[in-house]
């Protein structure tokens, strides 16, 4: 039962991530810029930290998950169970947008590109981008390292700061889930380059929890 709340947390806080930060940029992209996107997703994640995040510690993207099982902070079926439930969320977030996006005569899903960049380039960006999220997650909630009544802020904080440089580039993924659904509901290039926006944020997320675990001690 106890995992059950938290995968139904997760599904939830995928949702409203997925649905506000890709509608931000399907919808309203032209009116907001750059930087409303960027603060869509941030604040969303902030919101979600101090509501749902009570639950299941707002996770919503399978590479903060994966993390915090490298991190011994996820057994392996919670992380089965998250990672599960993150998909969920992020399918039916981008199912709804999609419905709205189809009414307004607007066009996408909010799927990750490679805008003018090599597949290596994307990839580095993608990784690097990743661990400096990932790293700032397992720092301020840890035990020892963190502060539990700030972490929701600057954790959403950090995602906006990673759009800013992430956005003209890749449109940002950081975040399979968030990749997966609008990828493969939109289908053509963005599911040939899907590959890219799981693998670089794992590989950049694993990077985070190895450096956090061995220099900054956050295995608790």
């Amino acid at each position: 039962m106890e995992n059950f709340k938290k995968a139904l947390a997760e599904v939830i806080g995928t949702f409203v991530l997925v649905f506000i930060g890709t509608s931000s940029a399907v919808i309203a992209g032209e009116q907001i810029g750059h930087l409303g996107i960027a603060l869509a997703f941030g604040l969303t994640i902030v919101a979600a930290a101090y509501s749902i995040g009570t639950v299941s510690g707002a996770h919503l993207n399978p590479a903060v998950s994966f993390a915090m099982f490298i991190n011994k902070r996820l057994s392996a079926i919670e992380f089965v169970w998250y990672v599960l439930a993150q998909i969920i969320g992020a399918f039916l977030g981008s199912f709804a947008l999609k419905t709205i996006a189809t009414d307004k005569g607007a066009e996408g899903l909010g799927a990750n590109a490679l805008n003018g960049i090599s597949t290596g380039t994307g990839f580095l960006v993608e990784a690097i981008l990743t661990f400096i999220f990932v790293l700032v997650i397992v720092t301020v909630t840890s035990n020892t390292k963190g502060n539990a009544k700030l972490a929701g802020l600057v954790i959403g904080l950090t995602l906006t700061m990673v759009h800013l440089v992430g956005i003209p580039l890749t449109g940002t993924s950081v975040n399979p889930a968030r990749s997966i659904a609008p990828a493969l509901l939109s289908g053509g290039a963005p599911v040939d380059q899907l590959w890219l926006f799981i693998l670089a944020p794992l590989v950049g997320g694993l990077i985070a929890a190895l450096v956090g675990k061995y220099l900054l001690d956050t295995e608790n």
